[in-house]
């Protein structure tokens, strides 16, 4: 389920990504599910197609999405694709916040804790 925040910093096309990412992850969503048509999607969030538009592009240029004309956008045999695009973003943010200057324990002790708070974080362990 896509959540968006319209008073958030997050582009709400980015927020659609990962909404879709998101679902894919947590197995929600299938290699070759059907997803709502733009159009769709946008009435249901109350949003401009042309966003949900934007969003369908860039899943389909990652490779985690397909399109048939005719049918609709199916999410692709994926593998690890969806999942690479939280680890890109993670990894981009480690390194905004290391040479910030913050230190490696603050952003271990703030991972820990997101996964101790998360649900449904199997295979998270404490390797200390």
């Amino acid at each position: 389920m896509i959540v968006i925040d319209v008073t958030g910093r997050v582009p709400i096309f980015e927020q659609i990504c990962r909404g879709i990412c998101g679902d894919i992850a947590k197995g929600v969503l299938k290699p070759h599910d059907r997803i709502p048509a733009a159009r769709v999607l946008a009435r249901e969030l109350g949003i401009n197609p042309n966003t949900v538009a934007k969003a369908y592009t860039e899943l389909e240029r990652d490779g985690i999405i397909y399109s048939r004309v005719g049918k609709g956008s199916f999410i692709a045999e994926h593998g690890n694709k969806a999942d690479r695009r939280f680890i890109d973003e993670f990894e981009q943010k480690a390194r905004d916040a290391l040479q910030a200057g913050v230190p490696m324990e603050t952003l271990e002790e703030i991972l820990k804790r997101v996964a101790a708070e998360t649900p449904d974080n199997e295979g998270v362990t404490d390797n200390d």
